[in-house]
């Protein structure tokens, strides 16, 4: 069992190709969607590739997470456990769950993990989940340095935190604007994303106070903080983008796989959370996959401009100014190397964004296949680096563990052993025709070329030859057979030797941090009704996917505030309170907007 001294990056994957990437590019563990009940209903998987997945990762001594993560109806609990016993089978490390029907009933002794849509914002929570025997736990994205080290000195459970991508704004598994809406629950893997609708927002007399895509957040990026937050007792860090492609999966992997390598070397006391060495044949940079900006969130405390009101959708590096407009082409300043091909986003003085692409460029001067309507001083973003994208596509990045193979020679086999640094051991015998050596030296020699050939495999080989072996002579077609024999045989022990070890499920009464439920605490089966009230919790109202009418109730709690992104926080302008509540409305839908000052957070409800 994994503890806080084993750092592990934990990378996300919508398919078996991406998850061989991000392992070929650094990760420790994956987390992987399976044929249902996954947070994300366009990335999931059937057992099989899971299977092959699990394989490839215990050869390398990383895991994988399956996400069985949405909220359950009653005629669903059933089903969820018979796919956790699947994925069980099938040598899964973990899964990482929300609905607490999975902590009770017919359930394999497998690892399981409390998903961030199980809202772990305290220590009390997460002592919580603790006690009934989870081993890890993804803590609310929201979280400063000096929150995490509070629940982390509370607690001895694993930690983990999103250090890269998407952000919602919501609260995770507190956000029901989706199913409110439109009857997508966010909650079921169908959110609608809400969040990066265009809004504009009123206050209470009408008055129109902003106009943009007022709710979308920056994409997260803990580059800078990394070892903060190791000493703040994170041991598992986890890139967001289970819908990404895997040339962002393998972008990301990389550059974060850098961060913690360089932590490790000076730091003995930690480790690494899987085995071998990445050997990478291009250099990451994360501002040329897809980003919409970047922000540290509340980390640091409350910053300004987490949001990015201009664009839902990639923002990209930003490359210059455009200073000269001609017809037909235009120039911008700044020094980043330009290609044709390139696609770049356009951000008028006036807030709005145009798309093109670099027909031909020459300098710092672009002539887009179409030209369009702009002026000196907007600013150009490059969202598509078609060099960069290349070299992605090209890349040949891979995981290397090395070994050490000794050939021996007992009189009457030759025998392989080969050892790690993990402590796994291999040794075959066979008996092979052979004559005696003409020449020992040149025999050692060929059977350590021979022997060295590890091409095609995870494998880096150091070779010792005996005296004994290397006075026989037997082809090389033999020695090459012995070596693939051995080589099989070694990865097989490894992934027996990384095979996950049963998970005793805990029963017990421990309290839970609430008394009382409502609809925003997510229960929607009678299991995890029953599972609340054996835990001393009455509840009082089940959740919102069970309930028809949702007039003036939350459907959003944010510690995102937009009074304060404006810089009109209601604390230094109190004044302002008279204008509340505002009023959030897009192209089919209204919302209520009011702020609790005291608690630092924002609340949407329905009219």
């Amino acid at each position: 069992m994994p503890t806080r001294n084993e750092i592990e990056l934990l990378a996300p994957a919508k398919d078996l190709e991406c998850a061989l990437t991000a392992l070929r590019c650094g990760a420790d563990a994956v987390y992987i969607g399976a044929e249902a009940f996954s947070a994300r209903h366009a990335a999931a998987n059937n057992l099989s590739d899971i299977e092959t997945l699990v394989a490839e990762a215990h050869t390398i001594g990383a895991r994988v997470y399956v996400t069985v993560n949405t909220l359950l109806f009653d005629n669903e609990v059933k089903e969820a456990r018979q796919l956790a016993w699947k994925l069980y089978r099938a040598g899964v490390d973990a899964l990482i769950i929300q609905d607490t029907a999975l902590l009770c009933g017919d359930m394999p002794p497998i690892e399981l993990h409390a998903s961030t849509q199980m809202d772990n914002r305290t220590a009390e929570k997460v002592q919580f989940w603790q006690g009934l025997g989870l081993k890890q736990v993804v803590l609310a994205r929201e979280l400063s340095e000096n929150e995490i080290k509070t629940i982390a000195d509370a607690t001895t459970v694993r930690l983990e935190c999103f250090i890269h991508g998407a952000l919602c704004v919501s609260y995770s598994g507190q956000c029901f604007m989706s199913y409110a809406a439109c009857g997508r629950s966010a909650n079921r893997g169908e959110c609608a994303q809400m969040c990066r609708h265009l809004y504009t927002i009123t206050d209470k007399n009408g008055h129109t106070l902003q106009r943009g895509h007022l709710l979308s957040l920056k994409d997260f990026n803990q580059t800078s903080n990394i070892e903060k937050l190791i000493d703040a007792g994170v041991s598992s860090f986890k890139i967001e983008g289970r819908l990404k492609d895997k040339d962002y999966v393998a972008n990301v992997t990389l550059h974060y796989r850098r961060i913690i390598d360089e932590i490790l070397a000076r730091r003995p006391e930690l480790h690494r959370a899987s085995s071998g060495i990445t050997i990478a044949d291009f250099e990451p940079d994360v501002n040329k996959t897809f980003n919409r900006g970047f922000t540290t969130y509340f980390f640091n405390g409350r910053k300004p401009h987490i949001s990015q009101p201009i664009t839902p959708k990639s923002m990209g590096e930003w490359i210059g100014n455009i200073v000269r407009v001609e017809k037909g082409n235009f120039s911008i300043d700044g020094k980043s190397e330009l290609h044709n091909g390139d696609g770049l986003l356009i951000v008028h003085s006036n807030g709005e964004t145009s798309g093109l692409r670099a027909n031909k460029v020459e300098g710092r001067r672009i002539t887009p296949l179409k030209m369009i309507r702009m002026q000196t001083g907007d600013k150009v973003y490059r969202n598509s680096d078609v060099a960069f994208e290349a070299t992605l596509k090209r890349e040949k990045t891979h995981r290397s563990i090395p070994i050490n193979i000794t050939y021996d020679f007992d009189g009457q086999n030759f025998i392989i052993s080969i050892n790690d640094s993990d402590g796994v051991t291999t040794t075959i015998n066979r008996e092979m025709a052979s004559e005696p050596a003409n020449n020992i030296a040149s025999t050692r020699e060929n059977a350590v070329r021979q022997l060295s050939k590890t091409g095609g495999t995870i494998y880096t080989a150091t070779v010792e030859v005996s005296d004994a072996a290397a006075s026989r002579h037997i082809s090389a077609s033999d020695i090459n057979t012995l070596r693939r024999d051995a080589l099989e045989a070694h990865s097989s022990n490894r992934r027996e030797h990384f095979k996950p070890t049963d998970c005793e499920r805990i029963s017990n009464n421990i309290p839970f941090p609430k008394k009382e439920l409502f609809r925003n605490d997510n229960v929607t089966n009678d299991d995890a009704r029953k599972f609340y009230e054996a835990h001393g919790c009455q509840v009082k109202e089940m959740g919102y996917e069970c309930q028809n009418d949702h007039s003036g109730q939350t459907v959003m709690t944010t510690k995102f505030c937009l009074m304060n992104e404006r810089g009109t926080c209601l604390k230094q302008h109190p004044e302002l309170r008279a204008s509340l509540p505002l009023k959030l409305s897009d192209d089919s839908n209204s919302f209520v907007v009011n702020f609790d000052c005291k608690n630092c957070q924002m609340i949407i409800s329905m009219p």
